[in-house]
């Protein structure tokens, strides 16, 4: 395929719809080279057109670009410390199915059998449509595609076996692949230097400069919340002391409450949460976990320089219900330079999806300029 082809798939993908007359000057290219470019996608089964609105001007009528209905999809898989689920998508975001399971914090071989057998099941459905595989975990993803959760205990964890042959394949750390998801389609598209932040059993984040996460030399860049921001006297399950994702989670809101470590610390915390929404004795609890989350966002920011900061997973709900508290503890914790104008914190656009629409993000990416 020609670059200006690639080019017009990507612009597709970012605006399915868009007319032809639009992408041709989003390409730079004259509309007889666009129509050219399109006919020529039409004929591989990858675009289509479809009539547009009158316009009332003069000359020949433009028409809409669309996905091909037989065209390539991307499985995108997201794998949590409770469960998973796994979506055809297709060019432009469009989800054309769906498979979700629980796993209660499984070993890694029945979560990858399970997860393995809905991918297949997608296969079978559609064809000869799937093309590439991307997948979001909530752990450490190396740069040859192996995994370290220390919170599930999957080590060492090969995830390539998700793939299948001649299928791309991608992977990447949960809140990393959020990250770019909302630099792409969310809150923090524009940002210039976009800081995300994901609770759910523990913190993850990344910072995404002009668009693309930064992963670091190995590809472990963004765990913040091995920082130690929280309470010197609990001990990680990673090793160290003070670790501020286990400070703003479910097991800090079980150990403030005297609650026994809850076996689902998210569904845990958001049951906490919404009590303390309603009025319950558990108010006093999500106010010191949202402090704490507070604060550590002013010293990343002290030390960033980020423009905005989004929040997904648990920490949208605690900015919900104490937008207070974490609003006077990121004050009191920036810099006199930044508190004239200090980087908004707002709740993902995407929500709880910024992990699977960030894997097919990241499975588009890889695939479009490897069509024919």
């Amino acid at each position: 395929m020609t670059t200006r082809s690639t080019e017009l798939l990507r612009v597709v993908h970012r605006t399915p719809g868009v007319t032809r007359a639009d992408a041709a000057r989003l390409l730079g290219v004259g509309t007889g080279a666009a129509t050219e470019l399109v006919a020529r996608l039409s004929r591989a089964a990858l675009l289509t057109q479809a009539p547009a609105a009158p316009s009332g001007s003069r000359g020949r009528p433009t028409t809409l670009l669309l996905p091909h209905p037989d065209g390539p999809l991307t499985l995108a898989v997201a794998i949590t410390h409770e469960g998973w689920r796994v979506e055809a998508v297709e060019l432009g975001g469009a989800i054309a199915g769906s498979r979700t399971g629980g796993h209660a914090g499984a070993a890694w071989p029945e979560v990858r059998s399970a997860v393995r057998g809905a991918l297949q099941e997608l296969r079978s459905a559609y064809g000869h449509r799937p093309r590439a595989v991307g997948v979001s975990v909530p752990g450490t993803v190396s740069r040859d595609l192996r995994l370290e959760a220390v919170g599930t205990g999957w080590h060492d964890v090969d995830l390539t076996e998700l793939g299948a042959a001649g299928e791309v394949f991608v992977a990447g750390n949960d809140a990393t692949l959020a990250a770019a998801a909302e630099s792409h389609r969310g809150a923090a598209a524009g940002a210039s230097v976009a800081l995300h932040l994901r609770i759910e059993s523990g913190l993850g984040g990344a910072v995404v400069d002009g668009g693309r996460p930064v992963i670091g030399a190995h590809g472990a860049a963004g765990e913040f919340g091995h920082m130690p921001f929280g309470d010197p006297a609990v001990r990680c399950p990673c090793g160290a002391r003070g670790c501020w994702g286990i400070a703003v989670d479910g097991h800090e809101l079980a150990r403030l409450l005297g609650d026994p470590e809850p076996p689902d610390p998210i569904t845990y915390a958001r049951r906490v949460i919404a009590a303390a929404a309603a009025g319950g004795r558990t108010v006093t609890a999500v106010r010191a976990v949202a402090a704490t989350l507070g604060r550590g966002i002013a010293g990343l920011v002290n030390g960033l320089d980020a423009d905005l900061i989004t929040l997904g997973g648990l920490g949208a709900d605690l900015l919900a219900v104490a937008p207070d508290e974490i609003g006077a503890a990121y004050r009191d914790g920036l810099m006199s330079i930044h508190r004239e104008s200090p980087p908004p914190i707002v709740a993902a656009v995407l929500g709880d999806r910024g992990p699977i629409a960030g894997a097919a993000e990241e499975a588009w990416t890889a695939l479009l300029p490897t069509l024919a």
